[in-house]
């Protein structure tokens, strides 16, 4: 027999070959911004993401959960797990979000 190992070597062996090959099939998520886009635009395309938002006041970061006609909804704040924020968008200078894994 080829395979006269026990068992447990032939699944490891199985696992390893299944866990690269889906590693291989993964793929870095491209972001794409249209330069002409408003705040308000780009806050949209990132509704349900982690943002940072930079003001005059201050950082805030968390996740976007809807974007009105004058103000962006801010849940889930970084530090304040049981905060949210409603921020003015034209008090926005620019928003900071994770581009790129590892």
């Amino acid at each position: 027999m080829i395979f006269s190992e026990s068992p447990l070597v032939v699944v490891i062996a199985v696992v390893l070959s299944l866990t690269t090959a889906t590693y291989g099939m993964a793929e870095e998520k491209k972001v794409e911004i249209n330069t002409s886009y408003s705040i308000k635009q780009i806050l949209t395309s990132f509704t349900g993401q982690r943002v940072v938002l930079k003001t005059d006041a201050g950082d805030v970061e968390g996740t976007v959960t809807s974007v009105g006609d004058h103000v962006v909804h801010i849940s889930k704040l970084s530090g304040k797990d049981f905060y949210d924020a409603v921020v003015v968008i034209d008090r926005i200078s620019s928003v900071v979000f994770r581009a790129r894994g590892n």
